[in-house]
Parts: structure tokens; sequence; C-alpha cells
């Protein structure tokens, strides 16, 4: 059958070597092809984040923003919040000092040393607490006692009484006796007594309108029945 065919078509039909190779290689070409894109599309295990609980947060990372609190810086700074006070008249070594805060006036006396020997120390209230920026003065002039019930002419209880003859001296008053003022109760006759003793005395009547209480109305009834 082939030797009856043209020989130019037997010519194409004849299989050569070179021809074979060049086949083989195609072949392989196409196999190697086909087997890189099966194993670039194979499916792959994907791992699964893991689940945070609500729980596991860092308390850092839940903290709210914002500055930190008065306290927090205090304590940062310096442990504890602390107040400044002055220390003056007869103690052993008076000056500014620095005290925790909520320190009493006993406190700040002990941080000064203490008190002179013989200092009268009546009209110092050891137990106040104590404020920042105020002063204590050791050895103001004592506070007399308050006059007896029923001394003098026409004393009572009504306001007023017991005040004597003359102006109520600020500087040596007591509670009891400022109490007596028209309009001054016990409160207000404390702060007159705390005022006092931070400033060390009443330079002038002036200097009522100073105490936290005393408006212009009630300096207005107070200035004639008072003195420094």
């Amino acid at each position: 059958m082939r030797e009856r065919l043209p020989l130019w078509l037997q010519d194409r039909c004849e299989v050569r070597p070179r021809a074979v190779a060049a086949l083989g290689v195609v072949l392989l070409a196409a196999v190697g092809f086909a087997g890189q894109q099966y194993w670039s599309a194979r499916p792959r295990a994907v791992n699964v984040p893991a689940v945070v609980a609500p729980g596991a947060v860092p308390a850092a990372a839940t903290a709210p923003a914002g500055p930190p609190a008065a306290g927090a810086v205090a304590g940062g700074a310096g442990g504890a919040a602390r107040i400044v006070v002055d220390v003056s008249g007869k103690v052993r070594d008076p000056g500014v000092r620095r005290l925790p805060a909520g320190s009493r006036v006993e406190d700040a006396l002990a941080a000064a040393g203490g008190v002179r020997p013989g200092t009268d120390t009546t009209g110092l209230n050891r137990a106040r607490v104590l404020v920042d920026g105020e002063q204590v003065v050791v050895g103001a002039p004592a506070q007399p006692p308050p006059p007896a019930a029923g001394t003098g002419s026409g004393a009572g209880s009504g306001p007023g009484a017991g005040l004597g003859p003359g102006p109520l001296s600020l500087g040596s008053a007591t509670v009891a006796q400022l109490d007596g003022l028209p309009g001054v109760g016990p409160v207000l006759a404390q702060h007159i007594v705390d005022f006092r003793t931070a400033r060390g005395g009443f330079r002038s009547v002036e200097e009522l309108r100073q105490v936290d209480g005393i408006g212009e109305r009630r300096f207005a009834d107070l200035r004639t029945l008072v003195r420094p």
C-alpha cells in the first residue's frame, strides 16, 4: 500500500528520528507545565486565627486615654500630697516646713524642733488641721479666761453680754467672748481665732473683713464693738 503512494506523500509519512525527538520534547514540556499548574492549584490548609476572649485583653490596652488624676501625679512625684507651712515665734528651729497633708499644729511644732521651754501656748490649738500656706505663730499673748457668770452690773446671756466696758480686743478675746458679739456664733468665733493665729494677731479692725463669714453688713455691726 505504501509503495503505491506517490513519492512526495511517502516522504511526508516517513517517520524520522529527528521528528520523534522533537515530538518527545514537546510532550515532556506539556507534561511538565500541566504538573506545575496542578501543584500550584492544589488545596492548602489554612490556619484559623485564635479567638481572643474579652478577659484576656491587657488592662493597659483598655484603659481610657486622658490626663492622669491629680492623686496619681502627686503619688508619682513624691508618694503623697504635702503642704508648706511657716512656723515662727518661740520654737527651737523656726522656718518653712513641708509636711504631709492632714498634719496638725502639733506636727508643725515637732518639725520645728519643739516649743522653747517656758513658752505659754495656751492660745495655740495644737489639734487644729493645717492648711497649705499658713503661718503658725508660737508665743502669741495668751487668751484671758472668760468672765465668770454674774460678774459686773448688767451682765446677762444675750448678745454683747460679758464684753466689758470697752471694745473687745480681737488679739486676746476667747471664742466664748467672740461668740457674745452680735451676729457671731461659735463657728464664726472659731474662724476669727484661727485667722488671728495664722496672721499673728490683728493689726487693725479692718482686717476683720478678711475673715470667712464676715460680710460688709456684719462688719458694720462689729467695727465699733472691737479693737485690734
